[in-house]
């Protein structure tokens, strides 16, 4: 008598895969945007893709797969200081600051350095908003949270920025 055994399928759907090859590019950016590094913004990256793997059989609408993965991008994200914020403590100078060799470059570091010193929801708050152009009631609904309290994280974050790029051009 032989024992019946379940087959798993280990195809890799079609549709996921067709997926991340049309959104990876630009959902690592937006990883990249949050996190502040390469490392850092693969591992999220990597989680978000599992997180959406993991779902999808159970997603309903397949045409706003993008909004789906980036909200979760962004929860993941914002949740993560739980497990990071214990760990990791940021520095005045990172050893790994590229030295800028340009204006354009010089400007583009002191915007990624000044996005660093944010808070996390800040942070994920002032991306949403100015590289995803969302607007507020859109970034409260991928995050979580009221628009009110999106309102008071990007007032907070914008004055954290000016104080610091005001300091860092006198």
């Amino acid at each position: 008598m032989t024992a019946l055994s379940p087959t798993l399928d280990l195809a890799p759907d079609v549709g996921f895969a067709a997926f991340v090859a049309t959104h990876q590019i630009r959902l690592r950016r937006y990883a990249l945007a949050l996190t502040g590094n390469s490392h850092d913004a693969d591992d999220l990256l990597q989680t978000t893709l599992v997180k959406v793997y993991l779902a999808w059989d159970r997603i309903d609408g397949r045409d706003n797969l993008a909004a789906y993965a980036r909200t979760t991008m962004a929860r993941s994200y914002v949740s993560a200081w739980r497990r990071w914020g214990r760990r990791e403590s940021p520095t005045d100078s990172p050893p790994d600051v590229p030295v800028p060799s340009a204006d354009t470059t010089a400007d583009r570091d002191l915007i990624w350095r000044g996005l660093a010193r944010l808070g996390r929801r800040q942070r994920a708050v002032v991306v949403l908003r100015y590289f995803e152009d969302l607007d507020l009631a859109a970034i409260g609904d991928e995050l979580g949270i009221s628009t009110g309290t999106v309102k008071s994280q990007l007032s907070r974050a914008l004055s954290n920025l000016r104080d610091y790029l005001g300091d860092d051009e006198s």
